[in-house]
């Protein structure tokens, strides 16, 4: 457990945050499929990497660690799996398991990929497997209940056409199209349900970067071609801007004037679009060469926002609504209660744990402004919970942190970055 001490002055501060969890994982990844050296920096280095990275070193891919520089030295195997058994294990990694029910795929033997008890029991799998079926592939979950473990019987992936439903996770479909090169005759692949687009344009612009084309059609369609292939390269992964929300949000709620280094507008990680959200908040927000500032106003403006495409942020948005002058509703949501844990629930849950009148919806909540009760909040295994409701602290005093390492996720040191705004 850790106590957040209040600042006592608004900060002025510039930070730096860590590589994007989305472009590492898929960069490792796509890197693993290219036929030779590839040269990964910016890398982010924590437990959903580390899981990768292993499960991938498992599977036969050379990956050489640099964590002083942030960079990983991946040789990729040109989609060419040498072990024939493997039993992965992944953490609480949903990237990593779904990415990786899809890479063993290619291979010939039987994978076995296994998780914590939330990937067991609150993380879906099902509609990925559903989808495999149709191309082929041999796959089948442990209990048969749609969660891991996941046993792969492999035999290559023939291709085709598939049909996806992505409405629980946008992971399914990454997880087909960054195999879908290998595939004997390609893959096309049709999109139903509420489809989440910013992690798919992730996905496209790594797999562009790494030399190969997808063909789009309206986020309904999309179609790779085979014969394909990822070229070896040296390749620059951007700030998270998920992990820049909570340094922005701090600023919104102290008054102070925090800025983000590297990180700019027109990234292709959806999350960095909070900040539109903290202007219609009354936040001002400058871009420059160096990265992006925000400044916080005197006092927080209510909003009412569809968070579908920014959802990693709607923890941060719900930490900061009880200081606004008015309700903040937050929708479209519902997908987040297939995340590390309901999500919904959580902020429901340990916001009414402080007081703070909030009324739940299936797709999201309601939150009214409120004096913060002091409270320990628990964080269901989630590295969002943890680091959003910290915030919070930062305007209040007693408010403690359970189980504080599991920021280890996606940010280790998140909690020493936070300590800077105190200078």
């Amino acid at each position: 457990m850790i106590e957040i001490q209040p600042i006592k002055t608004p900060p002025i501060a510039t930070i730096e945050v860590p590589g994007s969890k989305s472009f590492t994982n898929r960069a490792l990844f796509v890197a693993a499929l290219a036929n030779g050296q590839s040269t990964l920096t910016g890398a982010l280095f924590s437990d959903d990497t580390h899981y990768m990275c292993k499960s991938l070193q498992s599977l036969g891919v050379r990956i050489v660690e640099d964590k002083e520089e942030d960079t990983f030295h991946v040789t990729g195997n040109g989609g060419i799996i040498p072990i024939q058994q493997a039993e992965l294990y992944i953490g609480n990694s949903g990237t990593t398991s779904r990415s990786l029910i899809s890479y063993v795929s290619l291979g010939h033997g039987e994978f076995i990929i296994d998780g914590d008890e939330p990937m067991r029991h609150g993380r879906p799998i099902s509609d990925l497997l559903n989808a495999l079926h149709q191309l082929g592939v041999s796959v089948r979950t442990e209990f048969e209940n749609g969660y891991l473990p996941v046993i792969v019987n492999a035999n290559g992936i023939k291709g085709g056409k598939t049909k996806l439903d992505a409405s629980k996770s946008s992971q399914f479909l990454t997880s087909l199209m960054l195999v879908a090169p290998y595939a004997k005759d390609g893959m096309e692949i049709e999109v139903t349900g509420d489809l989440k687009t910013p992690y798919i344009d992730i996905t496209m612009a790594v797999m562009k970067a790494f030399g190969v084309e997808v063909i789009n059609t309206g986020y309904k369609l999309f179609s790779i071609s085979d014969g394909q292939q990822y070229q070896p390269r040296a390749y620059q992964i951007e700030p998270d801007a998920s992990s820049a929300s909570y340094f922005f949000a701090a600023a919104a709620i102290t008054g102070g004037c925090v800025t983000v280094k590297h990180l700019h507008t027109d990234s292709k990680q959806g999350d960095v679009q909070f900040i539109r959200v903290l202007e219609q908040m009354g936040c001002k927000v400058d871009v420059s060469d160096e990265g992006i500032t925000v400044r916080g106003p005197d006092q927080l403006r209510g909003i009412d926002v569809d968070m579908k495409d920014i959802s990693d942020t709607a923890l941060t948005l719900a930490a900061i609504a009880p200081f606004a002058d008015s309700k903040v509703s937050i929708r479209n949501i519902e997908h987040t209660r297939w995340q590390e844990t309901d999500r919904i629930h959580a902020m429901v849950t340990e916001l009414r744990k402080l007081g703070v009148p909030v009324v739940e919806h299936q797709d999201g909540l309601e939150i009214s402004p409120s004096p913060i009760t002091p409270a320990t909040i628990d964080t269901y295994h989630d590295h969002r919970v943890a680091m959003a409701f910290s915030l919070i602290g930062l305007k209040v005093p007693g408010i403690r942190i359970n189980d504080p390492d599991c920021v280890r996720k996606t940010f280790p040191d998140y909690f020493e970055v936070l300590r800077g705004l105190y200078v």
